[in-house]
Parts: C-alpha cells; sequence; structure tokens
C-alpha cells in the first residue's frame, strides 16, 4: 500500500481527467439548476454549466454530503495508507468544516488530514499541485497539512467581471446598482484573498479593468511578496471563464508583463464562475510553501 494520497474537490478547477493524470481523487461538486441536481464534471459540463447560465437559470452551490465525502476518502484509503483532502476554505463554504468533523471520528482520525489554507480555483488547483511535489519529496501527510496551513496568507488573485448581472443575482450589489454599472460600462475588479471575495476597485472599461488587474499584481510582487520572489518561490496565476481564444490571449499578455515567469493558466472553477459569469479574466500568485 502507498504512503500518501492526495485528494481535493472540483473548486479546484481539476477536471476527473486532469486528476487521474495527476494520480488524484476529485470530489465532483453538487449544483442545482432550476431545482435539479447535478455533479460539476460529471453530469454537469463547463459547456452546459455556461449555456445554463447564459439562458438565466437558477444557479446554486450546495456542499456534498457527508456520505459522499466519506466515499471518496474510502477509495483513497484502500490505495494509500493515509490521505491529504484539499477542500474549498472554510470561508467560502462549511463543506471544510463537515470534512474537519468527519476527519476526527474514529474511523478517519490519524488517517485523514483535512486543509484550511484559504484557497478556491487556480490557488487552490496550485496548493494540490504543492501537495504532490511533497509526496513525492517524503512528506507525511501530517506535515504536509501543516506546511500548506502555513504558506495561507501567501496567495492572491484579482478578477474582473464583464457583466454585474451575475453579482446581482448572487446578492452582492442590488438591481439598482448593477443598471447603473451596465450603463456607465463599469467592470467591477475582485479581490480574492484567504477565504473571500470582495470588490478591489470599479473601472470603467475592460480594458483599463486588466490593466489594474496587472499593476496591482505588480505592485504585490515587489512590496509583500518581495522576500519570495528574490528567492524564486513566486508562482504566477491566470483564471479564465471567457473563451479559449480570449484565455489564450490574457495568459499571453501577463507573460508580457511579467517576463521571464512562468504562468499557470486555468479556467475558473464552476463555484467561483456562477458568481463571476462568462468572459471573466483573474490574475494571481501563489507562495512555494516553506518546507520543514
Amino acid at each position: 500500500m502507498k504512503k500518501v494520497g492526495v485528494v481535493t474537490d472540483s473548486h479546484s478547477g481539476i477536471t476527473q481527467e486532469q486528476a487521474r493524470e495527476m494520480g488524484i481523487l476529485v470530489l465532483p461538486m453538487p449544483f442545482t439548476i432550476n431545482g435539479k441536481s447535478y455533479l460539476e464534471d460529471v453530469s454537469l459540463s463547463r459547456a452546459k454549466f455556461y449555456k445554463k447560465l447564459a439562458e438565466g437559470v437558477d444557479v446554486g452551490t450546495s456542499q456534498p454530503s457527508p456520505t459522499d465525502v466519506t466515499g471518496i476518502w474510502n477509495r483513497a484509503l484502500a490505495e494509500y495508507e493515509e490521505i491529504v483532502y484539499i477542500p474549498l476554505s472554510s470561508g467560502l463554504s462549511g463543506s471544510c468544516m463537515t470534512a474537519m468533523a468527519l476527519a476526527g471520528g474514529k474511523s478517519y482520525c490519524g488517517k485523514v488530514f483535512v486543509v484550511d489554507n484559504g484557497r478556491v480555483s487556480t490557488p487552490m488547483r496550485r496548493s494540490v499541485m504543492d501537495a504532490v511535489e511533497m509526496v513525492q519529496e517524503g512528506y507525511g501527510a501530517a506535515q504536509i497539512k501543516t506546511m500548506l496551513e502555513a504558506a495561507r496568507e501567501q496567495m492572491q488573485i484579482y478578477l474582473a467581471v464583464d457583466t454585474l448581472e451575475y453579482l446581482r443575482r448572487g446578492g452582492r450589489i442590488s438591481r439598482t446598482t448593477a443598471a447603473i454599472g451596465t450603463v456607465m460600462n463599469i467592470k467591477p475588479v475582485l479581490k480574492i484573498s484567504t477565504g473571500s471575495l470582495d470588490v478591489f476597485r470599479k473601472c470603467r472599461g475592460f480594458g483599463l479593468a486588466k490593466r489594474t488587474m496587472i499593476q496591482a499584481m505588480r505592485h504585490d510582487l515587489e512590496t509583500v511578496y518581495a522576500g519570495q520572489m528574490e528567492r524564486n518561490e513566486v508562482y504566477l496565476l491566470a483564471a479564465s471563464s471567457a473563451s479559449e481564444e480570449a484565455t489564450d490571449a490574457w495568459a499571453k499578455e501577463i507573460r508580457a508583463a511579467f517576463p521571464g515567469m512562468d504562468v499557470l493558466c486555468d479556467q475558473l472553477a464552476l463555484g467561483i464562475a456562477c458568481h463571476v459569469g462568462p468572459n471573466g479574466l483573474g490574475i494571481g500568485c501563489s507562495c512555494r510553501p516553506e518546507r520543514i
């Protein structure tokens, strides 16, 4: 039996096919569309999700059932002695706290280590990649949990929204604010920190929103993450709910703004995309966790 396995959920943006390639397991997150239940990347494809979103249907997210969570743990524990489970941040969902309670039970205590490091979407994917690297380096599950959580604050992402409609649907702005913003061509830049999603700046036009994000990221790299930059320990991230062409163009723009830095470009997890809507673009960073 292998020593340590890695399990996450689909809020990481990792598809089932990618999970098989990485040697991990991904718990699909449940969605409701007009009251009907779906599972991300199982019974709900990305294309179908955006089609339904554009149709104006009622899209909601929910937590996985305890049975679904322990079910995927049992699958992993049939192959591994212990597992690291990296779910959506506790600041954005109660599913992390539910997982922690389940992990304290007799069947999983000392075998399942739940990580709460405030991540979602592309930064969460990067945490999963960090965990896989740590497993390859020979660390145990408890050590990996400690290192990932110690790096909790060492990430940032900025996200430009093309339309205010989905923020209105999610209750983050009023109908009046959305209507005025649409008339004035306001494109909000959201800031996703550890477990929070807030409006960072309101821009007139998407071009300014993109420039604002790049400037904010450059400032962060030169100040907040200056030490990690000197040690070459910063991963640059790109996120998108836009078309493949727009995503590729955005990644190219980021690479031009930060020459010499690799960029992990990823599609936004659907749990974030339902609040952002289509055509959203983001930039962020995550730092390599310090080893113990």
